[in-house]
């Protein structure tokens, strides 16, 4: 589980993120909810061991991630999916990471199809949409099959079509007993996927509280879910014929594919 006590974080005299203590279990996708700017992102660096935190630590699996002996088979992480080099295609992208950690290529072409990318995987990372980068920052957070996985903002810039598949594919991990943690700005989005959401609220710049909120209080799948899956169904019924020159995305049967137990 991934399990955060006391991280605060401060860059001079602004406080980003404050006091925030949270768990999120194993075998559940845990929505990280707040407004633009109210330190998603910066919380997700600071468990992936990418911000120091100026108070306070956290831990994924009973350790912090530095410690992590093999990190990409152990926690797959999406935080900023245009990190890429632009001239590389996403297949060689996806070989170099399984390169540092003796993954074999066959995981590679895996998770190339896992994320609708088989069409595009030769092609150079520069000429890729927004959806497209998101989808390549998934198959490599998923490199590695891990136990946990940590998304920020996973459904920007894709389609309808694929944001269902998103959903699908989130709680299929959580299935499988993974640890799923996914932030949005989203409410409603977060409502159809997620089994318990933390909220991040500020007040002014600063991050002052998170709480635990479950899903059935205030946020209730019952009143959303009629709405948005009549839009989605109109939304596939106009759209099954229309061609993708892109790339197709995988059946949402078995969206994951994955080959490992959660650790």
């Amino acid at each position: 589980m991934i399990k955060a006590y006391g991280l605060t974080k401060r860059y001079g005299d602004r406080t980003v993120v404050q006091d925030l203590d949270f768990t999120v279990h194993r075998g559940t996708v845990t929505g990280f909810l707040g407004p633009n700017g109210a330190g998603k992102s910066t919380t997700m660096r600071m468990l992936l061991g990418l911000d120091t935190p100026t108070r306070g630590r956290s831990t994924i699996g009973g350790c912090s991630y530095a410690t992590q002996g093999a990190p990409l088979t152990q926690v797959g992480a999406l935080l900023e999916a245009r990190s890429v080099h632009p001239g590389r295609s996403a297949r060689n992208h996806l070989l170099a990471l399984a390169h540092t950690h003796g993954i074999p290529r066959s995981r590679v072409e895996e998770v190339i199809a896992l994320a609708g990318l088989t069409g595009a995987a030769d092609r150079r990372v520069k000429g890729f949409s927004l959806g497209m980068g998101q989808r390549l920052g998934i198959a490599a957070a998923l490199l590695g099959d891990p136990a946990t996985v940590i998304l920020d903002e996973p459904v920007d810039g894709l389609d309808p079509e694929r944001v269902l598949w998103i959903r699908t594919f989130l709680r299929s991990l959580a299935a499988e007993g993974r640890t799923v943690l996914v932030s949005s700005h989203l409410m409603t989005e977060m409502a159809l996927t997620a089994d318990h959401l933390h909220e991040l609220r500020i007040r002014g710049a600063e991050a002052a509280h998170i709480g635990t909120v479950a899903a059935a209080h205030g946020i209730t799948l019952h009143e959303l879910t009629p709405q948005t899956v009549s839009l989605e169904k109109a939304f596939m019924d106009l759209t099954q014929d229309t061609a993708d020159h892109r790339s197709q995305p995988p059946a949402t049967g078995n969206p994951t594919h994955l080959t490992g137990a959660a650790a």
